[in-house]
């Protein structure tokens, strides 16, 4: 389905170009216009606090991780390489590596054209510098035949896609967009709040004034009313009615009661399209210490990793050359994040090395500490009973 305008050209006369648009990808103001729905309107979706402590949250995780250059076959130490310079220090004169690796996953989680960085290479190849344009300078399209090959334009400029470092999240969607119904129900209920407190509009009751009471004495009333006794520093004075009004209770209805468990349900909604624990967002009301640190896994495992991989791969393939893709990679460096649990991890290891399931320089590099491999450490021994150790001499035997 295609919405089109007319054209014409008739010397002299002339009307607009053609310009054909696809319903198969719609962007926000179709769908609003198809759906009868609205935009967010004026307010943006991170002015919600749960959509900007997930996107925060995850970008930043992301953001503080060291990044690596290691050979496939060997991790235990870094690759010299002018992209890892670039990335562990500024990408160009204005941004950090750190910074540039925030802003594509924030791109990525808050627009559906994902996160998009142009690399500036030179004749050999090599990357100079890495500029992540606001969004409309660096437009992608896809193939019409199916296959998904992307097309760039930087500024107008057609780039080769091996230029460009690219992120999105799955069904071509970021999470903000997916969750259009939920979050603006929730910047709805956030604004109710604030004209609730700003205006006391909270329906405490009624006046009732006689059927013979005129329309300016009507509006004198209410003027009056709301100069006595509107507003938060006039909140709970005693209210003084003329010319026979009445005052009348209005008891808060079961769902206004609700409010507070309304606005949790929102963000454990939000959470979920993040794919985020709602207890890294702040909502401490099912966290225990005891499963504290079984959702700062979850959140590496579930919520980050995905994203730790997509630009591991997108490294790979913009900053690398097809030989170097061969004996190279990127590898974020997650120990920060699972130290927390280094106890239970050294328990492990260490009953897998006694039972002899690993050798002892297989279980150093599980630490992901960059650890090298020394001598007999490739030997699958128990290391706890004595004599059997690896390199250990024989006693002589007394005649």
């Amino acid at each position: 389905m295609y919405l089109e305008q007319a054209t014409l050209k008739l010397w002299p006369f002339s009307r607009t170009t053609v310009e054909t648009k696809s319903l198969s990808d719609p962007d926000e103001a179709i769908v609003a216009i198809l759906s009868g729905g609205s935009t967010y309107g004026p307010v943006h979706p991170l002015s919600e606090p749960a959509v900007s402590a997930a996107v925060t949250t995850i970008s930043n995780a992301a953001a503080t991780l060291d990044l690596h250059l290691v050979k496939r076959d060997d991790t235990s130490a870094d690759v010299k390489h002018p992209a890892l310079d670039l990335l562990r220090g500024h990408v160009n004169e204005w941004t950090s590596g750190s910074v540039l690796i925030r802003d594509l996953i924030a791109q990525a989680l808050t627009a559906d054209a994902g996160g998009i960085a142009w690399v500036n290479k030179s004749s050999d190849g090599r990357p100079l510098e890495i500029i992540r344009y606001s969004a409309g300078r660096i437009t992608v399209e896809y193939a019409g035949d199916g296959s998904g090959r992307p097309s760039y334009t930087v500024n107008g400029r057609s780039v080769p896609a091996s230029d460009i470092i690219h992120i999105r999240g799955p069904f071509s969607k970021c999470p903000v967009s997916l969750a259009y119904p939920t979050i603006s129900a929730a910047v709805a209920m956030s604004r109710y709040v604030e004209f609730l407190f700003k205006r006391m509009a909270r329906p405490g009751g009624v006046v009732e004034v006689p059927s013979g009471a005129g329309e300016k004495a009507v509006q004198n009333m209410i003027a009056g009313w709301n100069a006595a006794y509107g507003g938060p520093d006039n909140a709970g004075g005693t209210a003084f009615l003329f010319d026979g009004a009445t005052f009348k209770q209005i008891a808060l209805a079961s769902t206004d009661a609700q409010f507070v468990e309304n606005r949790r349900w929102q963000l454990e909604d939000i959470a979920r399209a993040f794919n985020i624990s709602s207890v890294m967002l702040g909502d401490l009301a099912k966290s225990s210490y005891a499963n504290a640190w079984q959702k700062y896994r979850e959140f590496l495992s579930v919520t980050l990793m995905p994203w730790l991989k997509a630009l591991e791969s997108a490294f790979d393939r913009a900053l690398l050359t097809d030989d170097e893709r061969a004996l190279y990679a990127f590898k974020f460096d997650i120990d920060d994040l699972t130290r927390v649990d280094l106890e239970k991890r050294a328990t492990a290891i260490s009953s897998l090395v006694a039972s002899r399931v690993l050798n002892p320089n297989e279980a150093r590099t599980w630490l992901d500490t960059g650890l090298a491999p020394y001598a007999g450490g490739n030997e699958f021994a128990n290391p706890n009973t004595g004599a059997s150790q690896p390199g250990s001499q024989e006693q002589p035997v007394n005649d």
